[in-house]
Order: structure tokens, then C-alpha cells, then sequence
């Protein structure tokens, strides 16, 4: 009896031993998912990976209980370097405030941004991504600040996963400040549909024709995203962030410049990850004049268009 007591134990052992590794695994892969990413083209593998640029981090206390702290991933070199640096504001998703996103910003400042997000769980009106915008463009004027006269104030772009692309739209269309963001990106927005009365509510609504500057918007084609429903009128199979959805929004957008796309065989808790890399391209776009980038997006050969990762890709240049 104690002998085979002693061999249950020991199997215990060793599967909690192996769970323990496993949940290291899975945790190590999280906070580097930027080096596991299956990428297929040239340019969708550089701007996956992790940029020249050494990274900082600094929290702020935020003078909210909502918002709790800003928390701000930069270039290590700005700390001594009269360089100014362009900005992204980062709406977070639903539950997932920047403090569960750390590899998510530590990717993007790597590649010369200033990124700034804060512990927002509900980030759909945009206010808390308009304050966290306010903060940092104060840290700016702030001579006893190491972002103090840092900031490229002319090249500001904005992003969000989920809840936060809805938040983020509010930020650019309801709030004072939005006039300042010059590119925006969404993964995974909340659909229209969501955002009427008897569903989530009308303060998950946004209009997307205000928005006046280029806009990327991404979703993923497995089931949580994509759903079965065909158009807003049917109250069941929604997805999150349905094709039907994406394609009225690109046909309402009347910025002159927008791409949409779809992730193939992905879904909505991962489509920030897998559309990392394009998304810095974008910015690195628009905010940094990285012509090489724009080449994943522009002309009769962008990558995007014969990548294989992507489906569903519509682009108006």
C-alpha cells in the first residue's frame, strides 16, 4: 500500500511539475509572441519583429480611479538625445488595461514610438485614451520631464483591440484632442450592431463617417469574430467583427486613405498579435516616413494583397 501511495504521489509530482513548466511556456511565449509569429512575406517578418530601438517604461498615477495609472513605453534613448519622437495612444480592449499588453507596447516603442496607454478596463467612449493623450502632451511642456519637448507632436496615431477600436473612433470623432491623430488602426472593433439599444447599448456606437485620416482596420476569420450572420438585422450569429460589418465600414470610410483585411484562420483574442507587424508598418507610415513600409500597403505589388495570412483585403490607393 505505501509503496504504491508512493507512486501516485510521485506521478502527482511530476504532472504538476509538468504543468508548472507548461504555464512557464505558455507565459515566456506571451511576453515574446513577437518571436513565434508565423509571418510569410518580407516586409510582414521585419516589422514583426523587434525594432533597434532599446525600450523604457515609466508609470504615472492617474488622477482617476478609473484610469488608475498612464504607463508609458518609449525609446530608451530619448532620455538623453534631443530627438523628438512620434506618439501612439493605445485604447485598451474590454478587462485588458496596458498592464496586460506590456509586449504589445514594448514592440511598438522598439521601433522609435513613444506609446502610451493606461489601466482603463471599459475604454469605448474615448476619454480615457483623450486624458492619456492630455498627460503625455503635458509631460511635453514639462521642463523636469524626460519627455519634455520629446514629443513629435505632428505625428500622432492611435490604436485599439476590441472595445478599444470602438474607443478608439470616440477618441478621434468625440473628444477635443482627436483632431491631433493624424493615422488610426483597429483589430477586432466591436461591430456596429453591438452598439445598438437592447444589445451592448448605444454607448458602443461610433460613426466612422467623421474619421478623415488613413484608417487600417483588421479582423480575424474564425468564429468569435467573423460569426454567421450576413448583416445587422439578424439577431443571432453575430460575431464581434464580422466580414458584412467590415465592408460597410470601409464603404462609409470616405478618408482617402483605408485598408481593411482579415486574418486567416485567426480569432479575436489574437488578432492584435498576428497583425502586429503590419500595424507598425502602418504607423511607421504615417508617423515616421518609413517608405518601405508603406510598400505593404500601396501600389500594384503591397504585400498585403498576396499574403497568404490575409484574406479579404480591400485598399482604395
Amino acid at each position: 500500500m505505501k509503496n504504491i501511495l508512493k507512486i501516485i504521489g510521485t506521478i502527482l509530482l511530476i504532472i504538476i511539475i509538468g504543468v508548472f513548466i507548461l504555464l512557464k511556456i505558455i507565459e515566456y511565449r506571451g511576453n515574446h509572441y513577437y518571436n513565434y509569429l508565423e509571418t510569410e512575406k518580407e516586409l510582414e517578418k521585419k516589422y514583426s519583429q523587434l525594432g533597434e530601438y532599446k525600450v523604457s517604461f515609466k508609470s504615472f498615477e492617474a488622477d482617476n480611479d478609473v484610469f488608475k495609472k498612464y504607463e508609458i513605453w518609449y525609446p530608451t534613448d530619448l532620455e538623453n538625445s534631443n530627438e523628438k519622437y512620434p506618439l501612439v495612444v493605445v485604447a485598451n480592449g474590454t478587462g485588458t488595461p496596458a498592464s496586460k499588453y506590456k509586449a504589445f507596447f514594448k514592440h511598438l516603442a522598439s521601433w522609435g514610438f513613444v506609446v502610451i496607454g493606461n489601466e482603463d478596463e471599459n475604454s469605448r467612449s474615448g476619454e480615457s485614451s483623450s486624458k492619456s493623450l492630455d498627460y503625455v502632451l503635458k509631460l511635453n511642456e514639462d521642463k523636469k520631464s524626460i519627455f519634455y519637448n520629446k514629443i513629435d507632436t505632428d505625428n500622432i496615431g492611435i490604436g485599439g483591440h476590441s472595445q478599444g477600436g470602438v474607443g478608439t473612433i470616440n477618441a478621434i470623432n468625440n473628444w477635443e484632442n482627436g483632431k491631433l491623430y493624424k493615422a488610426m488602426y483597429t483589430a477586432s472593433a466591436t461591430s456596429p450592431f453591438w452598439g445598438q439599444e437592447g444589445e451592448l447599448g448605444t454607448d458602443w456606437a461610433y460613426d466612422v463617417t467623421k474619421i478623415n485620416i488613413p484608417y487600417f482596420f483588421i479582423a480575424g476569420t474564425k468564429h468569435f469574430d467573423s460569426g454567421e450572420a450576413i448583416c445587422i438585422e439578424e439577431t443571432s450569429g453575430q460575431g464581434i467583427s464580422p466580414l458584412y460589418a467590415m465592408e460597410d465600414i470601409y464603404s462609409k470610410l470616405t478618408t482617402d486613405y483605408k485598408v481593411m483585411g482579415r486574418l486567416v484562420n485567426i480569432d479575436h483574442g489574437e488578432t492584435y498579435k498576428k497583425a502586429d507587424g503590419y500595424m507598425t508598418a502602418w504607423f511607421m507610415y504615417w508617423l515616421k516616413d518609413d517608405l518601405q513600409a508603406g510598400n505593404v500597403f500601396f501600389g500594384n505589388n503591397a504585400e498585403i494583397l498576396t499574403n497568404a495570412n490575409w484574406q479579404d483585403v480591400k485598399i482604395n490607393k
